[in-house]
């Protein structure tokens, strides 16, 4: 990557005062605003760049129960290997017959890599074996192993135990396995031990310590920082892959609960979308489904906001084929899915979908508020399939929240045209999409402060920016969306929620890019844009403060030097909360005058500051660019007090004044 600190992005502000001026920028604390919606800054999770096998969640071994088209893809076999389809699990038949070969120097067995190349194995954690057996004449061995099947030294195995299967009927077997190495391309192998044959189904690695300790539970690194956010809203499980290339291909909830063991794999829409990055083994396995999804957004504290599918398949990839859609007259499976869903999510343990959640462990309901219908989903293919999933929810549920889309641009025709299709079709929030270069994110400050405020309310559901040649995690673009969100949080009356995205993304298996988190199979990093997707969700405060000057919203604005600001108090907390960026190239030196506020004191300052715009974090440097915690005194005056501070080019700083 070349570094230059000045590119064609921040030439499209003019600076033609000096950095010795200073800014007046005036913060009213005499009178909060608009409350700010604890949903404001979430998380929106799609199993894209192997975020979820092979990611987040935690399962370590790739096709664990032989239900791939290619059924032993993932796999190396080696002597005498069967696949059977008669087996315990009636959505998933498939399992493999380990049988003698007739030598003795001929073994015959199964050696599984995992996802993108390897399994992560970490020093001296704890991995959960399980596996379905049988032995069809009554008993039969297996050995289990942990190896590097690279490695020069004497042994390619470094952990190893036997398993003995006794019965001719299907039985769960565990073991675990401790790893006395750290390994970021592992192989598990299981290797016949004997000539007696034995049948295997579902073979499962787990770490033992999951996030929250869950069994089928989430890698703790990766969930761990998800958590660390603090995000109001957790959007699953997609995204494309709702709709799928074909309605067939659709991510169908139903086929994500119950026994892990019989949740029936899906092709994902990823596998091939781009030519360019191409993943023909990327498969969903379903484990983690709607369950783990809910659970999930529970344990990090989020709002969960699931999205089904409206009856439309990709229009991307169909255009305007009503025949790739589902019939008008034809919706009422897909509306009943929605239906059925509240019924899992929120109903009493006593009901039908209810008692399956409950028996999956979790008695009490999860308190579902929100319900998303369609994914950039545009025109009247959508909006006259979108009418009949609000009439049913709304007669059924009132008390849900339905979420619209207005397609897949910030601006334009299908834009237009689904802001308006929403408020008549009385959606709650509209969900808008936007990836777009630094030019869009300069010229859009004051995006949503001519918004009708008596319309649906914004999610902003995916957006980041994208540099020009440049679509990579860099400091630039992640100031840049600072900056942009400084107008979300002054429009919290119309700026319900937010969320960046993608959110995880594989270093090796990657199909689309900037992404917030990056990880390996044993490694991960937070991006800058991730730390300020936490800068803003950890200090969201509960109301807006007019925040101006010369009168006018900060915004970038002509005359305003790059600046961007808006401003929260807490009334839990007790503290105004001031974010401001300058996205010039010269510092710029303002005055923050806090308006009411009588007393002297010390605020605390975030501030993300870097000179190399172009540079970001990494597996090997995760902390080279992370926000730094200063401090900076404010004097009382006749009207309130006043912070004088400068902020470096390029950068965000956030204040933190306690009353």
């Amino acid at each position: 990557m070349k570094h230059t600190l000045i590119t064609t992005a921040l030439a499209l502000i003019t600076l033609a005062p000096s950095a010795a001026q200073t800014h007046d920028i005036d913060i009213n604390i005499r009178k909060p605003g608009a409350k700010v919606q604890d949903t404001m800054y979430g998380l929106f999770f799609e199993d894209i760049n192997f975020a979820a096998d092979g990611g987040l969640y935690g399962e370590k071994i790739a096709n664990r129960s032989f239900e791939f088209p290619r059924n032993l893809e993932g796999w190396q076999t080696f002597g005498n290997v069967e696949i059977e389809n008669d087996g315990p699990f009636d959505r998933c038949p498939h399992y493999v017959r380990l049988s003698y070969t007739g030598n003795k120097e001929e073994r015959t067995g199964l050696i599984n890599n995992g996802f993108i190349g390897g399994i992560g194995l970490t020093k001296g954690e704890t991995y959960h074996f399980s596996v379905w057996a049988k032995a069809p004449q009554g008993t039969a061995k297996i050995r289990i192993q942990l190896a590097d099947q690279t490695t020069n030294e004497e042994n390619q195995e470094f952990v190893s135990q036997k398993l003995e299967v006794a019965s001719s009927e299907w039985k769960k077997y565990e073991l675990q396995l401790t790893s006395p190495r750290t390994l970021n391309k592992a192989s598990l192998r299981v290797i016949l031990d004997g000539t007696a044959p034995i049948c295997l189904e579902h073979v499962s690695l787990f770490p033992a310590n999951t996030f929250k300790n869950r069994p089928n539970g989430m890698r703790r690194d990766i969930a761990q920082a998800l958590a660390d956010v603090h995000p109001g809203l957790l959007r699953f499980p997609g995204g494309c892959i709702v709709e799928g290339t074909t309605l067939a291909s659709r991510y169908q909830w139903k086929n994500t609960i119950g026994p892990v063991e019989n949740r029936p794999i899906n092709k994902n829409r990823w596998l091939s979308t781009f030519e360019h990055r191409l993943f023909p083994e990327y498969y969903q396995s379903g484990g983690l489904g709607f369950f783990e999804y809910f659970q999930l957004a529970e344990d990090i504290g989020a709002e969960p906001l699931p999205v089904l599918n409206v009856g439309m398949a990709c229009q991307f990839q169909n255009a305007d084929d009503e025949k790739a859609h589902a019939p008008l007259d034809s919706l009422q499976p897909y509306i009943q899915d929605c239906l059925d869903l509240i019924e899992f999510a929120n109903g009493p343990a006593t009901s039908k979908w209810g008692k399956i959640r409950a028996d999956m462990g979790h008695t009490a309901p999860f308190n579902m508020k929100f319900i998303a219908i369609g994914n950039e989903q545009w025109g009247e293919l959508y909006f006259k399939r979108l009418r009949p999933f609000i009439e049913a929810i709304r007669k059924a549920h009132p008390e849900i929240q339905i979420v619209g889309t207005s397609g897949p641009d910030s601006e334009g025709k299908y834009f237009d045209e689904g802001w308006k299709a929403m408020k008549q079709l009385k959606a709650d929030l509209v969900d808008e999409h936007f990836y777009r270069p630094e030019s869009w994110f300069l010229k859009e400050g004051l995006r949503y402060d001519s918004y009708d405020r008596k319309g649906p309310k914004v999610f902003a559901g995916e957006y980041a920016c994208h540099g020009k040649g440049k679509k990579w995690n860099h400091y630039e673009a992640s100031i840049l969306e600072a900056a942009f969100m400084t107008g979300m949080e002054r429009n919290a009356d119309v700026v319900y929620m937010t969320a960046y995205a993608p959110l995880l993304a594989h270093v090796d298996g990657w199909q689309w890019r900037p992404d917030l988190i990056w990880f390996d199979n044993t490694r991960s990093f937070k991006t800058v844009s991730y730390y300020v997707q936490q800068m803003y969700a950890m200090n969201k405060g509960t109301n807006v403060l007019r925040t101006t000057m010369n009168g006018k919203p900060l915004a970038g604005q002509p005359g305003q030097d790059g600046l961007f600001a808006s401003s929260v108090t807490d009334k839990n907390k007790k503290t105004i909360i001031i974010k401001v960026a300058n996205v010039s190239k010269t510092t710029q030196s303002v005055s923050l005058n806090l308006d009411g506020l009588k007393s002297s004191g010390t605020a605390t300052t975030t501030t993300l500051s870097h000179d190399g715009l172009d540079d970001e974090n990494s597996l090997d440097n995760p902390d080279k660019i992370v926000p730094q915690q200063g401090a900076v005194s404010y004097t009382a005056g006749k009207k309130g007090a006043t912070i004088k501070d400068s902020l470096p080019p390029m950068s965000f700083r956030m204040y933190t004044v306690q009353l």
